[in-house]
């Protein structure tokens, strides 16, 4: 088949009802890939993937999940044999703070659409397999993905990333079917995207650039010669171009430089380390300046700000006995260090 210079944008293509399909089909050599473009929280996109898998009959059908997300959606309770203090000692505490933050935020929006975050991916699956055909899970690990977000943001991007994730937690916005069908139009992903972009550019990069790169590497290294992939609408766009770029050979085909945490930077070693001591130089400065007695007295009231307001947040928070003393306990040296958060 012959290819077309200019990468096709999603089309709609119309159905009995009246609604739209986002599809787009990309021609490569021998090949054909249908992309079909959902909304996590959509239960028009459960029903599109089933029609869009059953009337294509391909190969394969490519997913946008990983296989962490594969399993949470599928062990939808597996939470709670989780080893906090496993986490915690890999140095995951904001990883698993992110994953509840963004998946709490899904399932409120969809639980007043009556849909389950991404149902429309499991629906890929299962139709898949009661057709018997072959499937591939096409999207990085999720936990990669966070950790290159994290650590490609520079200080105000993280704070800006933190503050824009706790509001998450208490908005009350809430979205009709109609507005969710909206945001799979190529417009108002456009927009969203600038939006995004201006505000965390390098949060815009690992979440939408790379992953669209990543998919079409995918995707396009998938078996068989007719293919559907599923994937959200915000990425059709951009795995339609990296395809082309793919089959032309002006794109990298592989992936181990998406696959790798970019290393911290001489500063963010050092901060760790510099910060608590120049407060503790601080306080021996003191006791120096203004005698034993006065720096006792500031040292004590020092701790007991610190842990009664750390162990009155997890009484607040309903903690285990044993959780409130240890945040008593913790707060004064963990303040110390601002790098470190004893909330976690």
């Amino acid at each position: 088949m012959s290819t077309n210079p200019n990468p096709p944008v999603p089309e709609h293509t119309p159905r009995a009802e009246g609604a739209t399909l986002p599809v787009a089909r990309v021609a490569l050599k021998e090949r054909e890939i249908v992309i079909l473009g959902t909304a996590h929280i959509s239960s028009r996109s459960v029903e599109d993937v089933r029609e869009v898998i059953r009337t294509e009959q391909p190969d394969r059908v490519c997913i946008e999940l990983d296989e962490a997300r594969y399993n949470s959606l599928v062990q939808k309770q597996s939470w709670q044999n989780l080893n906090i203090i496993e986490v915690l000692r890999n140095k995951k505490g904001f990883l698993l703070l992110a994953n509840l933050v963004l998946s709490s935020f899904q399932r409120r929006m969809g639980k007043d659409l009556g849909v389950s975050p991404g149902e429309e991916m499991l629906a890929a699956v299962k139709a898949c397999e009661e057709q018997g055909i072959a499937f591939s899970l096409c999207d990085r690990d999720i936990q990669l993905t966070l950790r290159r977000a994290w650590s490609k943001s520079g200080f105000w991007g993280r704070n800006k990333l933190l503050a824009s994730m706790l509001a998450s937690v208490f908005t009350n916005e809430k979205l009709t079917p109609e507005e969710i069908e909206k945001l799979k139009t190529g417009t108002t992903f456009q927009s969203m995207l600038e939006e995004l972009a201006s505000y965390l550019p390098s949060i815009k990069e690992v979440l939408i650039d790379e992953r669209d790169r990543y998919l079409a590497t995918r995707i396009f290294k998938a078996e068989g010669k007719r293919l559907v992939a599923v994937v959200g609408a915000g990425h059709m766009e951009g795995i339609v171009r990296s395809l082309k770029s793919l089959e032309e050979g002006t794109l990298d085909p592989e992936l181990a430089s998406l696959e790798q945490v970019p290393p911290r930077r001489p500063l963010g070693r050092i901060l760790p380390w510099l910060v608590p001591a120049a407060i503790l130089a601080l306080v021996v400065a003191g006791f120096f300046r203004s005698g034993w007695e006065l720096s006792l007295a500031m040292l004590w009231k020092w701790v007991l700000v610190n842990g009664t307001l750390s162990a009155l947040g997890a009484l607040i928070a309903l903690a285990h006995p044993v959780t409130i003393v240890a945040a008593f306990v913790g707060a004064p040296i963990t303040s110390l260090n601002p790098t470190i958060g004893v909330g976690i």
